[in-house]
């Protein structure tokens, strides 16, 4: 795995994690009760996204390391999803 690959892989698991994890414990302004006017009642009141960001960094990182050791390793390889043999076969080296 290249550098650049390797980075586009924690990015793209950091904002699947970051997009999951922003609803959980989401105050909006209807729960609080406070509606402030010109605004829908469903606009945070309390995100807490510096605490959902350290802990998306967290879960990406070892995310992020499990794959890295999936794919450096060729524990799973592309092979292993060709359910239904289109792939060429492989070729024995001499």
């Amino acid at each position: 795995m290249t550098i650049t690959s390797a980075i586009v892989l924690y990015a793209v698991l950091w904002f699947m994690t970051f997009l999951m994890v922003i609803p959980i414990r989401l105050q909006t302004q209807g729960d609080v009760g406070e509606v402030v006017p010109g605004t829908h009642a469903g606009a945070p009141e309390h995100h807490h996204l510096k605490g959902k960001a350290k802990i998306t960094t967290l879960v990406a990182a070892v995310m992020w390391g499990i794959l890295f050791w999936i794919i450096s390793t060729g524990a799973i390889t592309v092979r292993d999803f060709d359910w239904f043999n289109r792939m060429a076969p492989v070729e024995a080296s001499e």
